[in-house]
């Protein structure tokens, strides 16, 4: 199985495929994207093909051979156990069980708040204007990223990345959220074990690799 070509279905943009191809990366892997334009012709997520592979929708979508999984987190945890290379999990069980944590809060509460399709139904159903969107999606972004930053800052040994000298699978979750936060010009004061870390990532080659703007769907 693990010969099996990986192919991704992807948005340059897209913060969850964004975590997963930092970890095809991490783990050197070869993949071929397909990008799935999330804006035009009405959302390529919506064609019937693409549907057929993620009902939800939604991308990233990995296709492993007979194999088709979706969910990044999912993805992520899939790569690590399939294939060998740096793990992205730890193998201490309790620092195994934190970077779960903090990539859940990250993938889990914070950035469903403020994705493509919620940002979309504020502006269009709910009749929010860009103002409002905008805060909306800067409160949500401030107040889940302090709580990451406290989360890191209660380890009981600092390290160069969120569970360790290596970056794993919580880190696959950050730097791709604080891109964002840039994006959208949100505040980072008092971020600074985050900033540190997504520095620290973003000076990594094969994480330059996985950026928004190094896609071939970039635009």
């Amino acid at each position: 199985m693990t010969e099996s070509r990986l192919e991704l279905y992807s948005y340059w943009r897209s913060s969850a495929s964004y975590r997963v191809r930092i970890a095809l990366n991490l783990k050197d892997l070869n993949y071929v994207v397909h990008p799935i334009h999330l804006v035009r012709d009405g959302g390529q997520q919506h064609r019937p093909d693409f549907l057929k592979k993620n009902p939800q929708g939604l991308v990233p979508c990995l296709v492993h051979g007979k194999t088709v999984l979706t969910q990044s987190l999912a993805i992520i945890e899939y790569l690590d156990e399939c294939f060998g290379g740096p793990q992205l999990l730890p193998d201490n069980v309790v620092d195994r069980a934190r970077s779960r944590m903090i990539a859940q809060v990250i993938a889990c509460d914070l950035h469903p708040l403020n994705n493509l399709r919620v940002l979309h139904y504020l502006g269009t159903s709910l009749g929010l204007n860009e103002k409002a969107t905008t805060d909306w999606y800067r409160h949500w972004t401030e107040s889940g990223l302090r709580a990451v930053e406290t989360l890191l800052q209660k380890k009981t040994a600092p390290s160069r990345f969120c569970l360790g000298e290596q970056p794993g699978l919580a880190d696959c979750c950050l730097l791709p959220q604080v891109y964002n936060a840039r994006r959208f010009g949100c505040s980072l004061e008092g971020c600074e074990r985050i900033l540190a870390i997504a520095e620290r990532l973003a000076s990594d080659e094969r994480v330059r690799k996985a950026a928004p703007e190094n896609q071939p769907d970039a635009e």
